[in-house]
């Protein structure tokens, strides 16, 4: 029987490469996108698989539910949370409906898709969730200079990253595994929808993310950063972040005494 496995934002970009790769590798495919007439080019292109194309706005309600009620009743061996917008902009700035759309994408619908899933995931002892993050999760400490300016997304980012973590260990000896996969700059439409022209920036291919990403599943890997080469970096951040966790005290730091 073929494995079936879920991608949201499956019409360009980081998530048509998932795709393309799954389709490859045998899965029969829920392919999810606000373009009709580009999931249908892709059913079109792969006859080999069979591919169910979903068209979905996840940053609605209407959209969230009706992708939820798929992973919580298709047996979903893989779930590809790849959806995304941007909006690159200072807080202030950022209008409230852009504001909504981007939280319900990158924080809401992979956390209800993931909540969905999971438990028939449990049920069945195997199963995999993928949740694309980016780099951008860890540039909360970076200086005023920084740019483009970005505190929402930046946060929403942090939130797939610490769900993930805090996931995989609930799910330690389920047979489900959890990653969040977190890119750089890659090469694809993502930037230029929002008026970006990223040309001349060293870009990753959306293949080689989609292979360190499924290779890192394979070695076990819940933070996944293909572009990093040396993976001591990562864990010294979170071996820094374990620190400050375990040095809290009911008691007040000596710094904020005044006397």
């Amino acid at each position: 029987m073929s494995k079936l496995a879920l991608v949201t934002g499956a019409t360009s970009g980081i998530g048509k490469a998932f795709a393309e790769r799954l389709a490859a590798d045998g899965y029969d495919l829920v392919i999810v996108g606000r373009r009709q007439e580009r999931l249908e080019e892709f059913v079109a292109a792969h006859p080999e698989v069979q591919v169910r194309p979903v068209v979905a706005d996840l940053s609605t309600q209407e959209g969230i539910d009706t992708i939820a009620q798929i992973c919580a009743s298709e047996p979903l061996d893989l779930l590809v949370n790849n959806a995304g917008v941007s909006h690159y902009m200072p807080l202030s700035e950022l209008p409230a409906d852009k504001a909504r759309e981007l939280v319900n994408v990158k924080v809401l619908a992979p956390t209800l898709m993931t909540r969905a899933a999971v438990g028939g995931m449990q049920d069945r002892g195997q199963g995999a969730i993928i949740n694309v993050a980016g780099m951008i999760a860890f540039s909360g400490p970076a200086p005023h200079s920084q740019m483009p300016r970005r505190a929402v997304y930046a946060g929403t980012l942090a939130h797939l990253v610490a769900m993930s973590q805090t996931l995989s260990a609930e799910l330690e000896g389920t047979g489900v595994k959890v990653q969040v996969v977190c890119p750089g700059v890659v090469a694809t439409e993502f930037h230029e929808r929002q008026g970006l022209d990223m040309s001349v920036v060293p870009r990753m291919s959306a293949d080689d993310l989609v292979t360190g990403a499924l290779r890192g599943l394979e070695l076990g890997e819940v933070v996944c950063a293909p572009g990093v080469e040396d993976p001591s970096l990562l864990e010294a951040v979170f071996q820094a972040d374990l620190a400050a966790f375990g040095a809290q005290s009911p008691e007040l730091a000596t710094r904020y005494r005044t006397n």
